[in-house]
């Protein structure tokens, strides 16, 4: 990204030393960084731009751009003025890590060992997890809740610079408000340092943890462009087992749920992660009908594991994404594409990547819905051609008792252009991810 040489920035940061937030220098020295802070969506692209668009916080005055290098800096301005919902513009600088060591957060009641030993299986069985020691999980997870968990208001862009712009360890959350721009950011997932036993998940049990990298929550028109999210240096295999099960301590990396809507995600990377994008949060959560407009495009989705995404009611137009999937990664591939209760999938032109281990059947999971569209699909195995394949066919063909029917209930208009599939990969691996703009 070429937007500061380094002799603008060395003169940002001298006023910055002057002055904590130096607005004159960053309009007067910068120009070019002040054009992408104030760039909104275009017309036509996704479901973000319905209605009145999103335009974040390009009508943002001098007094309400922030240029900010550290957590406390950041807290700050997104905290200003934030109730009365006035456009600011934050451009984040370097990196700005929000978790802190597991020590802070800890109760002085909650020891490990104690907790492994009192609900092993053996010891507990299958019911619910009770009495002071999970009490004291909660008091630490709650401590770190209150310092990881981030929100951003409405009318707000928050922006990197450069190419080194990072957020890590941050659980940010979009809840409750509209207008918000997130672009050229990379994120690193939160740790979750107290992730909860439950003996009744599944068969075997499973650890559950809070966080997810970025939440949007009874939202509207908010697009996230030019971002990458991954798991950053702490990997899930790097995770002890306990009851035989992974101690799993990251969420999902960017979920939208209860009401939002009118969301575009585009050009952003998404790697090494497993539970990795939720549309909708719950079967029983009809609320979700007629929200949960999503548009997914030129997006890379490679070494994750599902969810990608996984939609419950919502109309979802994914299309020229590309699935890149190694077969030698830590993060094993489940599904793709999850078609939840009243979803609305409808995919185009995009492309896979598989190793020969993977089926085309398995790009395409039901967890109880009932219809997807897609169309212009593109599959490509190591040391073959690219094919058109119909996605949807092969997976009813393996699923018999479990099909899935060709249609939806709505078509899609908001999109500038849908390009060949075939394009796509050069398309995605250039211009895709963080420090791209």
């Amino acid at each position: 990204m070429k937007l500061l040489t380094k002799i603008r920035l060395l003169i940002i940061t001298l006023c910055l030393l002057v002055v904590p937030f130096c607005f004159s220098a960053v309009t007067e020295l910068d120009s070019c960084l002040l054009s992408l802070g104030k760039q909104v969506l275009l017309e036509n692209d996704g479901w973000a731009s319905f209605e009145k668009g999103t335009t974040g916080g390009s009508n943002a005055s001098e007094e309400n751009i922030y240029v900010v290098k550290t957590k406390d800096e950041l807290l700050q301005a997104l905290k200003g003025d934030m109730a009365n919902n006035i456009p600011k513009i934050i451009f984040i600088e370097g990196t700005i890590k929000i978790n802190e060591p597991y020590e802070k957060y800890k109760d002085p009641e909650f020891d490990l060992e104690k907790y492994l030993d009192e609900y092993s299986p053996e010891n507990w069985g299958k019911k619910e997890v009770t009495g002071p020691l999970e009490e004291a999980r909660k008091r630490s997870q709650q401590n770190q809740a209150k310092d990881i968990v981030i929100y951003i208001g409405s009318n707000t862009s928050l922006i990197g610079v450069g190419r080194d712009a990072k957020i890590s360890g941050a659980a940010l959350q979009v809840k409750g408000v509209e207008n918000v721009i997130i672009r050229n950011i990379t994120f690193e997932s939160p740790v979750d340092y107290f992730p909860a036993w439950d003996p009744n998940d599944g068969e075997f049990g499973e650890w559950n943890s809070e966080y997810d990298c970025l939440t949007i929550e009874n939202s509207k028109n908010v697009w996230v462009d030019h971002c990458t999210f991954s798991d950053g240096d702490y990997l899930d295999n790097m995770a002890p087992v306990y009851f035989g099960r992974l101690f799993q301590q990251h969420d999902g990396l960017l979920d939208i749920k209860n009401e939002a809507d009118l969301i575009t995600i585009s050009y952003n990377i998404f790697y090494n992660h497993d539970k990795t994008m939720l549309i909708g949060s719950s079967d029983s959560r009809i609320q979700d009908r007629g929200h949960l407009r999503v548009t997914l495009h030129h997006n890379l989705f490679e070494n994750v594991t599902q969810r990608l995404p996984r939609v419950r009611f919502g109309q979802v137009h994914v299309y020229n994404n590309y699935y890149k999937i190694n077969s030698n990664s830590s993060y094993y591939f489940d599904y793709a594409w999850g078609v939840g209760v009243e979803s609305q999938i409808y995919a185009q032109n995009n492309y896979f990547d598989l190793p020969w281990n993977i089926s085309v059947a398995n790009i395409i999971r039901r967890w109880k819905g009932s219809n997807i569209y897609e169309e212009g699909n593109v599959v490509s195995y190591p040391a073959s051609e690219p094919f058109h394949v119909n996605i949807l066919k092969a997976h009813n063909e393996v699923n018999v008792n479990d099909k899935l029917i060709s249609s939806v209930e709505w078509e899609p208009t908001m999109f500038k252009r849908i390009d060949p599939a075939i394009l796509v990969p050069a398309i995605v691996l250039t211009q895709a991810g963080a420090g791209k703009i």
